[in-house]
Formats: structure tokens, C-alpha cells, sequence
């Protein structure tokens, strides 16, 4: 390659074009690349979008408990008479039992069903920290497990109480396996077992 300068030719080394050719086009890549690429990665779990992926579930989840806790309050709430009635010191040792293991059951699944939503109004304000947090989310469905376990508990423990005072032990006892077991297969082996399996058929079916 030839150059004029004051009127004499110059010879311009090849490679030397090049790469004074490449330096150019490198200078006016389309700048539209490094945002392409920077699409392409996986977004960080404090990414906005991540953030309102686990608000979405949060909220489905304080729906959920909005239609247990009425359950276990109800219960409580009865179970709390019980004491101020004049019959409850005829009860037997074990009504007794059962009392005050449905009492002490649907209080901590209270307070454990509760807590979630509790969590959702105080973070922000008190602490300042975000309300959105893959962690959060994972402790709230650890606690409003607990407590589902815990009603369940306080459910099969009313039943006992009841049917206690209203027939013999053995049918007590027998009506509350009954229940106990209704509960079991509905709330766990349901969920855990049955559905899972499905999961896996539809999987290896696609």
C-alpha cells in the first residue's frame, strides 16, 4: 500500500494496515453487543424480576393461610371455654391429656401461621431491610408448615377430647385414629406422595 506525504510515495507495510484497519472497525463495533451479552447471562437472584417472582409467591401463600387460620382460631377459641365450664373437673385423665395437647397445639399453630404475615409488615419498617427475599420466603413456608402439622395436631386431639367425654375409650380412640389418619392422607400423603409420583410420570412421559 502507497502513501503521498510531500509529494514522494510511501510504501505502507501491509500488516501495518491491518491492523491500523482493524484498530477502526473495533472502534465502531455495534455498541448494542455488550448489552446483548449482558442479556444473555442469568439474571442475580436480587435482580427485580427475581424480587417480584418471590412477592408473587408470598402473596399466594399469605392467601393460603388466610383460609387456615379462621380454622385454628375457632378451635382455640373454643378450647379456651373449656376450663370456665363446670364440668371440667369431672374430666378424666385422659380428656386432660387430650385438652391440653389440642390447647397448647392450636395456640403454637397460631402464632406459627401467623408469624408470615406478622414478618411482611414489620421488616421494612422497623429494620429498613427488603420484604423480598428468596430466604424469607423459605422460612414463611417452613413455619406455615409447622403450624399446618401442629393444627392437624390440636384437630385429632379435639376429636378425642369430645368423643371421650361422649362415649367409651376404646371408641374414642378409635374415631380419633379415623380422623387422624383422614388428615394424614389429605394434608401429607396427598402432597408428598401422590402428587410427586405424577410429577414423575408426567417427566419421564415427556
Amino acid at each position: 500500500m502507497t502513501s503521498q506525504r510531500g509529494g514522494a510515495a510511501e510504501v505502507v507495510p501491509s500488516s501495518l494496515a491491518v491492523g491500523r484497519f482493524a484498530t477502526v472497525t473495533d472502534s465502531h463495533d455495534d455498541p448494542g453487543d455488550a448489552a446483548t451479552k449482558d442479556l444473555d447471562e442469568p439474571l442475580p437472584e436480587g435482580d427485580d424480576g427475581g424480587e417480584d417472582e418471590v412477592d408473587d409467591e408470598f402473596v399466594l401463600l399469605l392467601e393460603g393461610l388466610r383460609t387456615t387460620l379462621p380454622g385454628v382460631q375457632v378451635l382455640f377459641a373454643f378450647l379456651l371455654t373449656i376450663p370456665f365450664q363446670a364440668s371440667f373437673g369431672e374430666l378424666s385423665t385422659l380428656e386432660l391429656i387430650a385438652y391440653y395437647v389440642a390447647l397448647t397445639s392450636a395456640a403454637l399453630a397460631s402464632i406459627l401461621l401467623i408469624a408470615p404475615s406478622v414478618h411482611q409488615r414489620m421488616r421494612a419498617p422497623l429494620t429498613g431491610m427488603r420484604r423480598r427475599s428468596r430466604r424469607h420466603l423459605a422460612i414463611a413456608v417452613r413455619l406455615a408448615i409447622v403450624g399446618t402439622l401442629l393444627f392437624l395436631i390440636a384437630l385429632v386431639a379435639g376429636v378425642l377430647l369430645v368423643t371421650a367425654a361422649m362415649t367409651d375409650a376404646p371408641l374414642a380412640v378409635g374415631l380419633t385414629a379415623g380422623v387422624a389418619a383422614v388428615g394424614l392422607w389429605a394434608w401429607l400423603w396427598l402432597p408428598l406422595v401422590t402428587f410427586v409420583a405424577d410429577d414423575h410420570r408426567g417427566g419421564s412421559g415427556d
